[in-house]
Parts: C-alpha cells; sequence; structure tokens
C-alpha cells in the first residue's frame, strides 16, 4: 500500500513539473559559437514590440548604412483567429518605422523578421 501511494504522489508531482518545465525549455534559446560572433558588417534594426490587448505596434530603428527590410508577424491565441505576416518595410539607415497588427481576440506571439536589402 506504500509503495502505491508513494508511486501515486511521484507521478502527480511530475504530472505538474513537467508542462512548467517545457514552458522554461521552449523559451529559452540555445547560444552557440556561431551566434556569439560578432559578424563582419553590422546590420539589423533594433526593435520595440508592445502588446496592447489584441493590438501589436513595433519600432524598429535602424542605427546602421546597409537598408533594413522589417515585416511584423503576428500569431494569435485562438484557432479561428487568422495569424498575420505583415509586409516588408525598408528601414533606411538612422530611420524609424512603426509596424502594426492585431487580432480579433488575444495574441500568441509576435516577432519581426529582417531581410538585408541587396
Amino acid at each position: 500500500m506504500r509503495l502505491s501511494r508513494r508511486l501515486a504522489s511521484t507521478t502527480v508531482a511530475v504530472a505538474l513539473v513537467l508542462p512548467l518545465s517545457y514552458d522554461a525549455i521552449a523559451h529559452t534559446r540555445v547560444h552557440t559559437a556561431e551566434a556569439e560572433a560578432e559578424p563582419e558588417d553590422p546590420f539589423g534594426a533594433a526593435c520595440r514590440i508592445r502588446v496592447t490587448g489584441s493590438h501589436v505596434t513595433a519600432y524598429c530603428h535602424n542605427p546602421y548604412p546597409e537598408t533594413d527590410r522589417v515585416s511584423l508577424h503576428v500569431e494569435c491565441a485562438r484557432w479561428w483567429d487568422i495569424d498575420s505576416d505583415g509586409s516588408s518595410v525598408a528601414a533606411e539607415p538612422a530611420q524609424t518605422v512603426r509596424l502594426t497588427g492585431r487580432c480579433w481576440k488575444e495574441v500568441a506571439s509576435v516577432w519581426v523578421s529582417h531581410r538585408q536589402e541587396s
């Protein structure tokens, strides 16, 4: 009888901790030596993202001499809500651009993609 109680309490503890550890792993980034190495030519606008309810606003500032084409991507929390990938906008050198998007309900995740203009 003690073995089954001990097994049951261990199973419950693992069941409660497992989803928490998955979220922690899902949101961490793995840093490799290649990712930490500085690129020869610096590139990429710095973006600040704000989510207010179902509305998303991103401000991207490009401090570098190369043009950065930025795009806002919004993933909605509800399965029936349409995710959106915004069109790319050219962030010229020393320019700040504003990108907006929204969901009908909750926002699940938001990110900005960068593409170097050739």
